[in-house]
């Protein structure tokens, strides 16, 4: 995978274990096998991102299979869209590269790029996590070595122009002017967002007349909505994923101490999951 320097946008070659540009900035793999190119003035924080003990409960709810549905709805969407590829010298090759922006610890890219290369088609796409988080890219990186993981801002791409064939976008935002650069002409966008009555039941708890609301469409410059499809489910929840769900929403701050006592203490907690999933595809 090619990269630009993050100080002067020039292109990064690897040489043995480093990535240098002709101006001489370096930086070099970590020995789980990801690169950071996020440099100190690019940082809001001396520790952006998730730390090690949110990394830890994303992980365990993931890993419990609760996000599933989403998740291969996705893969789905994402197999069908890199269905394109090339000729060259009478073989089929794909050129496809995907990034998943803002990936966490990895639970979705690392399905991603398992399902395509399992996809004669598409087997020779090339999948890569971005995440501002050190803590959550050392931990996909070295669990994953299937794909190619670097901590990066999703405000300043380190990617060419029109050198991606799709991005995928879990929740995580990115700057459009980034996503109409670096992605090809009729290039695809993935969104994931929570759907009207996602998580309606842990709302209830915290707000007075819960109030569903539309998902608005995202403006994307240089971009055409494609599809929209609408992924939802009940989920049952036992008492730690319940309490683990709600430390990873953006309201747990609001939420009121008989809420967390409510869910440390119940045996089964039902829960609607409610997401929506659009397809923007780029201008030619």
């Amino acid at each position: 995978m090619s990269y630009l320097c993050p100080l002067c946008q020039q292109p990064l070659f690897l040489k043995e274990r480093t990535y240098k540009c002709t101006n001489n900035h370096q930086f070099d793999v970590a020995k789980e096998g990801y690169v950071n190119l996020l440099p100190v003035q690019h940082k809001r924080s001396k520790d952006p991102g998730d730390n090690k003990e949110m990394m830890q409960a994303r992980r365990q709810f993931l890993n419990g299979g609760h996000y599933q549905p989403m998740r291969d709805a996705v893969c789905d969407l994402l197999t069908g869209l890199l269905a394109e590829h090339t000729m060259v010298e009478g073989k089929s090759q794909t050129y496809s590269q995907l990034l998943d922006i803002g990936c966490g610890e990895g639970y979705y890219t690392s399905h991603f790029a398992n399902a395509l290369s399992h996809t004669e088609a598409q087997s020779g796409t090339k999948v890569v996590g971005l995440d501002i988080s050190k803590v959550m890219i050392r931990h996909a990186a070295k669990r994953y070595p299937e794909c190619d993981f670097l901590v990066a801002s999703s405000q300043r791409l380190p990617f060419a122009d029109a050198q991606l064939s799709a991005v995928v976008r879990i929740y995580a935002p990115c700057n459009g002017e980034e996503l109409q650069r670096t992605i090809k002409d009729n290039g695809v966008v993935v969104t994931v967002t929570p759907g009207p009555r996602h998580l309606y039941q842990l709302k209830e708890g915290i707000y007075d007349g819960v109030k569903l609301h539309d998902v608005p469409v995202e403006d994307l410059p240089g971009f055409e909505l494609e599809a929209e499809h609408s992924v939802a489910y009940p989920m049952t929840l036992n008492s730690e994923d319940a309490t683990t769900l709600l430390q990873m929403t953006p309201f747990a701050w609001r939420a009121p101490e008989a809420l967390w006592q409510t869910l440390k203490e119940t045996e089964q907690f039902a829960c609607e999951a409610d997401f929506t999933l659009r397809v923007y595809r780029k201008k030619a």
